[in-house]
């Protein structure tokens, strides 16, 4: 009786030693490598609209908001001075021209020196380039779009007299919109362009952006070790706005069907790794791993383990090397890489 009750009682001592762990089972899956950044969106096209003549401005033709073509008129200034300045450089170059003509007859005919036949030539190309201008300055009456866009900013109003050289209207085009970011140099050996560009908005929660790695600088700023990326943003239903502040993942390398498990089944000690993995008879063995890619909570394991085998992911604190355990719980289930 004293024997069969001591072999009754082995096993519950056993049961008593054994730890309680929870485990995930190493599966293969795809995983992804980002680098994530903040960023502001700037448009790629801004242009300040100065007035090229002073005058009164008499209309205006755009607001702030308004979409307006390359070439479309914003405003108009005073035109009767430019206008009296052109008809009076036309009659002077129509009495210059009879001169000249007259002076060429003459010098043919070696009526006249050279040097007079010089000086009336001189003065009516001279006269040519001043009526030119004097059309160019009416002609800049209209005040007009250099580039496609919305117009941003407006810094005159009707009446207001404008002067050589001030900005009247601010425009900004949507197309593209660019996301800049200045990324750390040890990322430089990773980024290219053309990588696929991912954007989330603090203004708009909920929708991804998407768009293309364009441009990489070449130069490292030394002041702040980083060097500027800039993705040109998709942005179809012109929903986005430069100024607006969000984050930038960008994708540059991607693993198909490797080993997959919780990065909270890692333990890091001395810059090393290792797991606890739960072999066939319930005791915990400590192997030692190398880790690649982390997204989502999930760590790619490029040496160490393989798929199907269990690892410990709570309860690794009270383990050691060869520690027998229980697995409480079922396998957790691992989120999408």
């Amino acid at each position: 009786m004293g024997s069969a009750s001591g072999k009754e009682e082995k096993p519950e001592e056993d049961k008593a030693a054994a730890i309680p762990v929870e485990v995930a089972t190493v599966q293969n899956g795809d995983i992804a490598a980002f680098y994530s950044g903040t960023t502001s969106i700037e448009s790629d096209k801004q242009a300040t609209v100065v007035s090229q003549i002073t005058g009164v401005v008499l209309e205006l033709h755009a607001e702030e908001g308004d979409f307006v073509k390359a070439g479309t008129v914003l405003a108009k200034v005073e035109t009767d001075r430019y206008e009296l300045e052109l008809e009076r450089g036309n009659a002077s170059l129509k009495r210059l021209e009879m001169d000249f003509q007259r002076k060429r007859e003459l010098y043919q005919k070696q009526l006249v020196s050279a040097d007079d036949f010089e000086r009336a030539r001189a003065d009516y190309e001279a006269q040519k380039a001043s009526v030119a201008l004097a059309a160019l300055d009416l002609k800049h009456t209209s005040i007009r779009a250099p580039i496609s866009g919305y117009v941003s900013e407006r810094l005159v109003r009707a009446g207001n007299l404008v002067t050589l050289h001030q900005p009247v209207f601010r425009i900004a085009s949507y197309d593209p919109l660019l996301a800049v970011l200045h990324v750390p140099e040890r990322e430089l050996r990773v980024l290219r362009k053309g990588l696929d560009v991912s954007v989330n908005l603090d203004a708009l929660p909920g929708k991804t952006f998407h768009g293309k790695l364009t441009r990489i600088s070449p130069v490292v700023d030394p002041a702040t070790g980083t060097f500027r990326v800039t993705a040109e943003i998709e942005d179809p239903a012109r929903v986005l706005k430069p100024g607006l502040f969000g984050r930038v993942d960008i994708l540059y390398d991607q693993r198909r069907n490797v080993p997959l498990i919780p990065r909270s089944a890692i333990i890091t000690e001395d810059e090393s790794s290792h797991v606890f993995v739960v072999k066939d008879d319930n005791n915990a063995a400590l192997q030692p791993i190398r880790l690649g890619y982390e997204r989502n909570g999930l760590v790619e394991i490029l040496e160490g383990l393989s798929a199907g085998e269990r690892v410990v992911t709570a309860g690794k604190g009270g383990l050691s090397d060869g520690a027998h355990v229980e697995i409480v719980g079922l396998p957790q289930t691992q989120p999408k890489a």
